[in-house]
């Protein structure tokens, strides 16, 4: 039988520093860990020069550095990519590197699939296939070529962030620790459906950014988008943001998807601004990406920079956010695996 090893990407340093204390080796082992796996790009243990080769030999014997290279990339026109990674059993994620001038954004996924089942969101159409670990969130940056460039980091490709908690707070916490990538808090966006309770325990121990699909201010109309609506009102989403003092320099972003004639009027724009009143936030307008199966099409240009210029005049900073990697279906709400669809195909034709 096949004994899978555990994985040390994704361990804390306090974590590596234990498990290298149970095996009898130095203490200071653990921070040399860390070391080579958050900071350097090396792919073996034979590469940890500064660690003993009998600590080395040891440690191969017990563990894998659990860094996997993507199996594809899709290239976009616009210098877009999306990366392909295999999470096992035949299941697939996906993360969409996008070069921006000075900002490299990395938007990685948080589980395989999604349960939320949001009308919009191709990704929820696949369903929901497991939960990723912290070091298969961070795998995403580690594994890929423009690792050293990235810049940014958001939470919002494949998955609920908040419906992996412990895994994404402990993602977190590396990608932003001195020993682990050393990524700026204020370069750290995680995006939320509104899962309250995770939500508080995030605003309460992280100091990362947060982002919140909200997508209509309307709860009959929300509730027709986003099933989370019947759980966890917008409201009470915002609410909750409320009682936390964010500080100057944390960021709460709105993400609001255009929809045309559903909720790009100025009855919208109106109870936007009722709502977030008391929210410092900003906006971001999103242009919808058709998908499948749904009945949703994309405000126009015009419309959308109307509405913009209308959340501007009530006093809301409001950017609309540019397409990216259409082409190659890696723009918001498009990540999915086809991958994962094209197998269950192959598997129906060998039968």
């Amino acid at each position: 039988m096949l004994t899978v090893k555990e994985s040390l990407l994704g361990k804390t340093r306090e974590e590596l520093t234990q498990l290298t204390i149970e095996m009898g080796l130095p203490t200071y082992t653990g921070g040399q860990l860390a070391y080579w796996l958050y900071k350097t790009p090396i792919d073996s243990f034979d590469q940890m020069t500064n660690v003993s080769k009998k600590a080395r030999t040891a440690l191969s014997e017990r563990f894998d550095l659990g860094m996997k290279a993507p199996i594809s990339e899709s290239v976009s026109t616009d210098g877009t990519k999306k990366y392909l990674f295999n999470a096992g059993n035949g299941k697939f994620i996906e993360a969409a590197y996008i070069p921006d001038g000075v900002r490299h954004t990395l938007c990685v996924s948080s589980q395989v699939g999604c349960k939320m089942g949001c009308l919009f969101c191709m990704t929820g159409k696949q369903g929901f296939q497991g939960q990723l670990t912290a070091g298969e969130i961070l795998n995403q940056l580690r594994s890929i070529p423009e690792r050293a460039k990235i810049t940014n980091i958001v939470y919002m490709g494949m998955g609920e962030p908040f419906d992996n908690l412990e895994a994404v707070m402990k993602s977190t916490a590396i990608l932003t620790a001195e020993y682990g990538f050393a990524i700026s808090v204020r370069k750290v966006t995680v995006s939320t459906i509104g899962i309250i309770p995770a939500m508080k325990v995030f605003l309460e121990n992280s100091k990362c950014n947060l982002a919140v699909s909200l997508h209509t201010p309307f709860e009959d109309e929300r509730k027709n988008l986003m099933p989370v609506q019947n759980v966890y009102p917008i409201k009470d989403v915002v609410e909750t943001i409320q009682q936390y003092d964010l500080g100057k320099y944390r960021r709460v972003s709105i993400e609001y998807i255009m929809f045309k004639g559903l909720n790009d009027t100025r009855r919208h724009v109106n109870e936007l601004a009722r709502l977030l009143n008391k929210v410092n936030c900003r906006i971001n307008l999103i242009r919808f990406h058709t998908i499948p199966g749904t009945p949703l099409e994309s405000s126009d240009d015009a419309t959308i920079l109307d509405f913009q210029q209308a959340l501007i005049a009530k006093g809301i900073v409001t950017t609309i956010r540019a397409s990216r990697g259409q082409d190659i279906e890696a723009a918001c709400g498009l990540l999915s695996t086809k991958e994962l669809v094209k197998k269950k195909r192959e598997n129906v034709s060998d039968q």
